[in-house]
């Protein structure tokens, strides 16, 4: 019953007590971490705390973007590659020339009929002013328009203002041959209608021309020779009404009414041809 006894048995009790309640809780505390591992094993997190498996279908859906974008360019360079073909074939196969210019004025492409036509070989890389050198503004009926030079008259296209139309050329080749090519030039612009360059499209009038300038001489000796039967048809008619009021039997003023008749009606024959004549050279 010694106090100091009883106190030691109290405090060794106590650190008994207190030892068994913390190997209580250790084991616990081991019991939960263990539980916790298995279940971090089984589902991990993601450092954004996803779960792994949800990362991983992040990834493939990414890849199979990837793939898709990949088809589509590919199916886009092909569809690309398919019209540039198309173009190059139909351009080749032209008959008239075609050259596209780019801002500077140089000759970035030209089909076979234009590399033809002017006599170049590979007009790649020329400036319009070297490329058309030898080409001079084709004259008017009246003889005019040959104070603009060739560049002037091109300005509108080159400089993205407007299109060009109908623009005759008198052209010298390379060989020495004289031809007469009609011009159309038209700016090429971009989407947010910035010039991209210009396209002039050749087509050879020579042949047309040459043509046209035969059927006008044609036409101005046939109404010179109208004019001529006209006044000596005037003139028959003139002495056939004198013969009719001076001949003295009726067979002769028959005879000469009659010939002045003709002459009136061979003279409207020829006054309608000649109008015909100067109606057609109006139009042309």
């Amino acid at each position: 019953m010694n106090p100091m006894v009883l106190r030691m048995v109290l405090l060794l009790f106590t650190a008994s007590a207190a030892f068994l309640f913390g190997m209580f809780v250790i084991r616990r505390l081991r019991k939960n971490l263990a539980s916790e591992a298995e279940a971090v094993n089984y589902a991990p997190l993601a450092t954004e705390g996803l779960p792994v498996h949800a990362y991983h279908a992040v990834i493939q859906q990414l890849k199979q973007q990837k793939h898709e974008l990949a088809a589509q360019h590919l199916s886009e360079r092909r569809k690309a590659k398919a019209s540039d073909s198309l173009s190059s074939t139909i351009l080749s196969n032209l008959s008239c020339g075609v050259l596209f210019l780019n801002t500077s004025g140089l000759v970035r492409q030209a089909n076979p009929a234009a590399r033809q036509l002017l006599g170049f070989a590979s007009p790649a890389g020329l400036h319009s002013s070297d490329l058309l050198r030898a080409a001079a503004l084709h004259p008017l009926e009246d003889g005019s328009g040959t104070d603009t030079s060739v560049e002037q008259a091109l300005a509108p296209a080159l400089t993205g203002k407007g299109a060009v139309r109908g623009l005759l050329l008198n052209y010298v080749s390379r060989d020495g041959e004289n031809l007469i090519l009609e011009v159309n030039a038209a700016p090429v612009l971009t989407e947010d209608a910035s010039l991209m360059g210009t396209s002039l499209v050749l087509t050879d009038k020579t042949d047309i021309e040459r043509v046209r300038r035969d059927q006008k001489m044609d036409r101005e000796m046939s109404a010179e020779l109208a004019f001529g039967v006209r006044s000596s048809l005037n003139t028959i008619a003139e002495n056939a009404h004198q013969l009719a009021s001076i001949s003295d039997t009726p067979l002769g003023r028959r005879l000469a009414e009659s010939i002045a008749g003709e002459a009136a009606q061979l003279d409207r024959t020829i006054g309608s041809f000649l109008g015909d004549a100067r109606v057609a050279n109006a139009s042309s």
